[in-house]
Formats: C-alpha cells, sequence, structure tokens
C-alpha cells in the first residue's frame, strides 16, 4: 500500500452543499440529442447537466455554473456523445480487462460497484476519442491500484494515523469522532474536511457516516471518481482534465500526492504510478501518449 496522502481541497469547490444530478443508469444507447434540454444563458447548472446547445450537439457540465456558454468553456462543460454515441453509463475497460488489470484485488472493489459509480461522474472516461477515453480510465486506475496496493486494501493499514485525520477548526468538526476520518477506498480519501466535501458533492452523509466508504463499495468508487473529476489536490488541475487536455499522466500524479512524490521528492513511487499505467494501457490497447512523469 502507498504512503497515505493527506487531501487537498480547494475552497472553491467545497462551498454550498448542492449536490450534483446523479444520472440513472442509461439504456443501451445514448440518447439522442434532441431529448436533452436547450441550453439557456444565465441559467444555474450542477455537474452532470446535460444541455443541447445552439449547434445541436449536447454538453455536460464539468462543474457547476451560472450558465456559461458551453463552447467556450471546457471547465465548465464538455462535449457529451449522444445520437447512439457512447454509453454514458458504458466503460472502455472491460470487466475481463478489469480483471486483468487487478488479479488479486479484494472482492469488494467490484466492477459493478465502479459501473454504478460512474453515472455520478458520466464524464469520466466518455470525453474525448477513443484513444484519451481510455487514456484516462488507465491513469485513474494506476493511480487508484498504487493506492491501494492492486485494489487489495480498503482502508489506511497505519492505524496509528488515525487520530490526525481531524481538523477541529473546521466548523462542523469531527461528529463521527476523532479518529473516523482514516484513509478509505480506492483513492484513501482522508480528513473530515474531504469527508464533507464529496459527501455534499455525493448526496451522502460521509461526515456523519464515514464507514460507508469502507461498506459499500458504489460509494467508495464515487469517493474515487469525486476525487478524479473535481479535485486538484497538491496541483493545478484535475485527474479527469490533465488528461482529457493532453496534460499527461505525470499531472494526474501530481494532483493526487505531487507534494510528496513529484519533483524529485520521491522517484520510486512516481515510477510505480508509471509502470501502472504503462501496463493498464497496454491492456487497453493504446498508447500511453507524453508527460509521464511530474
Amino acid at each position: 500500500m502507498s504512503r497515505r496522502r493527506i487531501s487537498a481541497v480547494p475552497t472553491a469547490l467545497v462551498v454550498g452543499t448542492a449536490a450534483p444530478v446523479l444520472l440513472p443508469a442509461q439504456s443501451a444507447s445514448a440518447a439522442p440529442c434532441s431529448s436533452y434540454p436547450s441550453w439557456v444563458a444565465g441559467r444555474s447548472y450542477v455537474t452532470g447537466d446535460i444541455v443541447r446547445y445552439t449547434d445541436g450537439k449536447a454538453y455536460i457540465a464539468e462543474h457547476d455554473n451560472p450558465g456559461y456558454d458551453p463552447t467556450i468553456s471546457t471547465w465548465y462543460w464538455e462535449p457529451y456523445a449522444c445520437d447512439g454515441g457512447q454509453n454514458p453509463s458504458g466503460f472502455v475497460v472491460s470487466e475481463a480487462q478489469f480483471n486483468q488489470m487487478f488479479p488479486s484485488r479484494n472482492s469488494f472493489y467490484t466492477y459493478s460497484g465502479l459501473r454504478a459509480a460512474m453515472s455520478a461522474y458520466p464524464a469520466f472516461a466518455n470525453t474525448g476519442s477513443d484513444t484519451v477515453k481510455k487514456q484516462e480510465a488507465a491513469a485513474f486506475l494506476a493511480n487508484v491500484s498504487h493506492e491501494t496496493g492492486g485494489l487489495v486494501h480498503i482502508v489506511e493499514q497505519d492505524t496509528s494515523n488515525y487520530p490526525t485525520y481531524c481538523d477541529w477548526s473546521r466548523p462542523y468538526g469531527c461528529p463521527a469522532g476523532q479518529s473516523a476520518y482514516y484513509g478509505r477506498g480506492p483513492i484513501q480519501l482522508s480528513w473530515n474536511f474531504n469527508y464533507k466535501a464529496a459527501g455534499d458533492a455525493l448526496g451522502i452523509d460521509l461526515l456523519n457516516n464515514p464507514w460507508l466508504v469502507q461498506n459499500d463499495a458504489a460509494v467508495a468508487w464515487k469517493t474515487a471518481l469525486w476525487y478524479w473529476s473535481t479535485q486538484t489536490g497538491p496541483g493545478t488541475m484535475t485527474g479527469h482534465n490533465a488528461m482529457v487536455n493532453g496534460a499527461g499522466f505525470g499531472q494526474t500524479i501530481r494532483s493526487i500526492n505531487g507534494s510528496m512524490e513529484c519533483d524529485g521528492r520521491n522517484p520510486a513511487q512516481v515510477q510505480s504510478r508509471v509502470n501502472n499505467y504503462q501496463r493498464f494501457v497496454g491492456i487497453l490497447g493504446t498508447s500511453p501518449g507524453g508527460n509521464l512523469y511530474c
């Protein structure tokens, strides 16, 4: 298992408690673009909303926004496949490939749990070309593999750290207890403020019940996708944006644990993540792209 990561939550991404729209499971093909509501300038949208723009194409909100134009703001909007395009609840990684990536995984980390979690962030591995989709999936799973020892560990193994993840300066404190906010799940979510932010975003009370992350596979995967899709951590961009905008795998390392690993601080850990990524893109039959290191 990798060293525990202390997550960093940008203030701008945790203000407010409005939960994003959690999309239901989709049918075998994406809905026609015409089935989505027309975009309206100045209308507030939340993460996960899908609209039809004046060009007839669909766009999905990557972040809450007050009605920005989808074609000029790639931070807030991403093109969304429709009219028979990629199934938003589908995945470029098959269950057989998932099992090949994680031959010794804990049975808690189910493929179905990951698929269910993807409804919360349907732009994940569903943005850009087929190559980009596969690269993002491989990048996410490579980092997850490093954090959990190959999807083996559900909770942080060093229990002596458990009492350290409570920041009592936060107004909501630590209602589940001083030692309740240790690392859990695929991205090893830790700290009371991260449980609060992730729970608010997902519409789940993780501040009072952080144990859901170690008891419910879909919730565990959702917290990992929440961090990947919305948090920059010590970096300057989210893992999702790093991959879909061509910044490269190295920037995903920076967003997850860059303050401890990048810029020569721990090259062995960086290499471990890169090795995972190269192996996974090989399984998916695509290239790794450039900028692998941070």
